[in-house]
């Protein structure tokens, strides 16, 4: 059978199986479009059903988290954890509280998880998990009695050598605190490595915090290197004002470049003379309010409420912010308006439609499970420093962390010549996170 015909109808199988999961197929076809090259060089992947297998998670568990709020009312959410392929390490991936969070997300994003986490060459598998649990607008307590309730339900699924959970969208050091809390008291132990993303003086690691968005940037800065360009005095767009896209802004302007635009999911902060980061942290990071705020500092600065950061002219792109957020129009847009490079803090923030017009163009484009796995890299790089009761320095992080980049774009961009589609990182990373996981399959059998 051609693997043309193979891959689609494996694809056929993921939606019959997986019903009404639209975030999930939509990763899944991205994955299997680019594996036909695979198959025809490797065709033991197809008698030892390889991509049947890794699109089948080993482990789903859902549970019901219940818990009270300031009022006394009680509250029932949902919560997912997702162990996709454990072949390279145990399952690694955050927990994402947020209210549009579904089954299909969950597993959009352990799935992406088992490729990304391939591709850092780091001893770990893929896993994600979440809640539909919204955050914004509670209280202190509030947030820490549902992350209480959580991890009570979770905790016997993860471990050091099972499942280290981190932090997503909606968890921060905060829940990973309270988090951590619970299921110290539970167990009766100090495992540290049970999740990354502590606080640096309890556990975490220097530079996690720091990690994704710094990653980002790297590769942003390698794909333009290997173009004769170079970030300084580059204009930039970064959608998001959350944890990565604070720290991509903050990198970009180490590095020279000017971030013009940021935003939140109610409106866009455009800034010509660039983005004061200071505020942005003040707003986001210690008041944890909208970013309609900046405008109170800087008079000059515009606020366009429900507008999109893509419409700005730029040379960069940066979309921090959750998955489809830029579609085919908006990379229209980006590409007419001389935009050069992309580089994805989120995880599939691009629609295939905007993908396909980043490639026509053929402009520099970083898919997310490239460009941000600087961020789990460095949680693995903090299992490490957990495992062996060590702690290194913020720059000792910062240059691994770097290092790691480099290495992933250089992986990426020579797996995809190799292939003969240069300079697609798209078909690079799959490849080469596919075929990693994929010779571990077929070393420990039929499992």
């Amino acid at each position: 059978m051609e693997a043309e015909t193979i891959t689609s109808k494996i694809f056929e199988d993921v939606i019959h199986r997986n019903p009404g999961e639209s975030d999930f197929h939509q990763a899944v076809k991205e994955v299997l479009e680019t594996l036909d090259p695979v198959l025809k060089k490797h065709p033991e992947y197809v008698d030892y059903k390889i991509i049947e297998r890794i699109c089948e998670p080993e482990r789903q568990v859902i549970f019901r988290v219940p818990w009270q709020d300031d009022q006394g009312k009680i509250h029932v959410n949902r919560g997912f954890r997702v162990g996709f392929n454990s072949l390279l390490g145990p399952y690694k991936g955050g927990l994402r509280f947020h209210p549009s969070v579904y089954l299909g997300t969950i597993k959009f994003l352990a799935f992406e998880q088992v490729f990304k986490n391939a591709i850092t060459g780091m001893p770990i598998g893929g896993g994600k998990g979440g809640s539909d649990f919204d955050p914004k607008g509670r209280s202190e307590n509030e947030i820490m009695r549902f992350c209480q309730s959580f991890i009570t339900e979770l905790y016997p699924y993860i471990g050091g050598n099972i499942d280290v959970p981190a932090g997503d969208i909606g968890v921060g050091a905060r829940e990973i605190g309270y988090l951590f809390g619970q299921y110290k008291r539970i167990t009766h132990s100090y495992e540290s490595g049970v999740l990354t993303g502590k606080n640096p003086k309890w556990g975490g690691s220097l530079a996690r915090k720091e990690a994704t968005g710094y990653g980002c940037v790297f590769f942003a800065d390698e794909m333009l290197k290997v173009r004769g360009k170079a970030l300084e005095g580059k204009n930039c767009l970064v959608s998001g004002s959350g944890n990565v896209a604070i720290y991509a802004m903050e990198k970009l302007t180490a590095l020279g470049a000017r971030v013009i635009a940021c935003s939140d999911s109610n409106g866009v902060i455009y800034h010509p003379q660039g983005i004061q980061l200071d505020t942005v942290k003040e707003i986001k990071e210690v008041k944890r309010q909208r970013i309609h705020l900046y405008t109170h500092e800087y008079k000059e600065a515009q606020y366009i409420e429900g507008g999109n950061i893509w419409d700005i002219p730029c040379d960069i792109a940066l979309p921090c912010a959750t998955q489809n957020e830029l579609d085919e129009n908006s990379a229209r847009k980006l590409v007419a308006n001389g935009c050069i490079a992309v580089s994805e803090g989120a995880n599939m923030p691009t629609t295939p439609g905007g993908v396909k017009v980043f490639h026509e163009a053929e402009i520099a484009y970083g898919p997310g499970k490239a460009a941000n796995a600087g961020g789990v890299a460095t949680s693995a790089l903090e299992m490490q420093q957990n495992a062996s009761r060590d702690s290194w320095s913020f720059d000792t992080v910062e240059q691994r962390l770097h290092s790691i980049m480099r290495n992933i774009h250089q992986e990426c961009f020579e797996t995809a010549a190799e292939y003969g589609y240069s300079n697609n990182y798209v078909v690079g990373a799959n490849i080469l996170g596919f075929r990693r996981v994929a010779e571990a399959m077929l070393a420990f059998g039929i499992i």
